[in-house]
């Protein structure tokens, strides 16, 4: 069985072992009364950083986010043991409204803008929390970042392409002045060219404007160009993580996650040939 060293090298500096700003704690969560999703989970985002959450489908990646962010109950989920904590409180019991008030926002898979409305509008309704002049100002920031948005202003947003969605809901979570952003997928189904935009400002918002930023992909070579610190999740449960550049240095990473082996880059087919027989779950 695969086990790591955690926080034990100078190349560990990084890492998330000091007071954490975002941290779940040993959480187990439940579908149904039944189903168990996630396994006695503990994560550590520290403040200013970028963490990569990473594990392929059904990992339970986006089951953290919806518990970060209050909505289990729509699918009938609960915490059933555990806590997280954010800005050293616990939050696990707060509303999602409450939670975006307090500057933890995520950014759902899929995008989910509001296809009827125009991006401006799309942009006062992600600063329904704030002062008419705090939204305003928040408003020119979002324009700044993304100019293809202030363009289009007043373009209705269900005709945008997928890009353009995934940059307006990206600005749309700005608009709440967000202390953590969480960020759920989001190369899923863009183009290459999109794909390098949106990691170009992710890596803006924490060396610009030292937002933290936690980032769940499925993507894991993109997700560990970009991030500080990682985890690996399989089945509901972290089998691995470290610094970025550890985990990309891991063979069995390198093998299962980025499709490359000591001879060569694997094909699709070989990697979920090889997923098969990972040793951390052997």
């Amino acid at each position: 069985m695969l086990t790591t060293d955690r926080k034990t090298t100078a190349d560990e500096a990084a890492a998330p072992d000091r007071a954490p700003l975002l941290e779940f704690r040993n959480v187990r969560i439940v579908y149904d009364n039944a189903i168990e999703a996630i396994r006695d989970v503990s994560i550590a985002v520290p403040e200013g950083g970028i963490v990569a959450l990473l594990g392929s489908n059904g990992a339970g990646k986006s089951t953290l986010l919806k518990a970060m962010s209050g909505i289990l109950y729509t699918e009938e989920g609960e915490i059933e043991s555990g806590a997280i904590r954010f800005q050293n409180e616990d939050v696990h019991h707060l509303s999602p409204d409450a939670l975006v008030r307090r500057g933890l926002v995520q950014v759902p898979e899929g995008r989910r803008v509001f296809p009827a409305l125009t991006i401006d509008e799309n942009l006062q309704m992600g600063g329904y929390t704030r002062t008419a002049a705090e939204a305003r100002e928040r408003r020119d920031k979002v324009f700044a970042l993304f100019p293809r948005l202030f363009e289009r202003r007043d373009q209705i947003a269900g005709y945008m392409s997928g890009g353009e969605q995934q940059m307006l809901a990206i600005g749309r979570a700005l608009m709440t002045d967000p202390v953590l952003l969480a960020l759920d997928e989001p190369s899923l189904g863009l183009a290459p060219l999109i794909i390098d935009r949106i990691y170009e400002i992710i890596i803006r918002l924490r060396d610009e404007m030292k937002m933290t930023v936690l980032l769940v992909e499925q993507n894991a070579q993109r997700a560990l160009d970009i991030a500080d610190y990682g985890y690996i999740l399989e089945t509901g449960r972290v089998v691995l993580d470290g610094t970025a550049r550890k985990l990309t240095a891991n063979e069995d990473v390198q093998e299962f996650y980025l499709g490359v082996s000591a001879t060569g880059r694997k094909s699709l087919r070989d990697v979920k040939h090889y997923k098969r027989r990972k040793r951390w779950l052997s």
